[in-house]
């Protein structure tokens, strides 16, 4: 089995489980992300030191991006609509949480970016 088969396998919610197990993890995968952004913001204003800040932002990007992959993944190989337990409603809310999980990171890349060169 490829990683093109495993994650599909995932999205449709094969591996394990029911139908909502691709949404499940594709929440978990945003949330993850959406936490990492979050460390990487506190890290540079100096709030933790658990991660760097750049570190904790390249990390919140990649985590938001295969997050939102893996929801619009599950929403394009699910059957049915909402409402029939096949997941979409959890796909369509982590799409959202990928998106804030990438757009902290770039928030953070950008902050980082002008502190450097200053």
């Amino acid at each position: 089995m490829n990683a093109t088969q495993i994650l599909l396998s995932a999205a449709e919610g094969g591996v394990i489980g029911d139908g909502r197990t691709g949404a499940n993890l594709a929440l978990g995968t945003g949330l993850l992300g959406l936490a990492l952004g979050w460390l990487a913001l506190a890290a540079t204003k100096g709030r933790v030191r658990v991660v760097g800040a750049r570190t904790g932002a390249l990390s919140a990007l990649a985590v938001g991006l295969a997050g939102t992959f893996l929801a619009i993944l599950h929403l394009a190989t699910s059957d049915g609509g909402p409402g029939t337990g096949n997941g979409q409603v959890g796909a369509v809310i982590a799409i959202p949480l990928g998106l804030a999980a990438m757009a902290l990171g770039a928030r953070v890349l950008s902050r980082s970016g002008s502190r450097r060169s200053a």
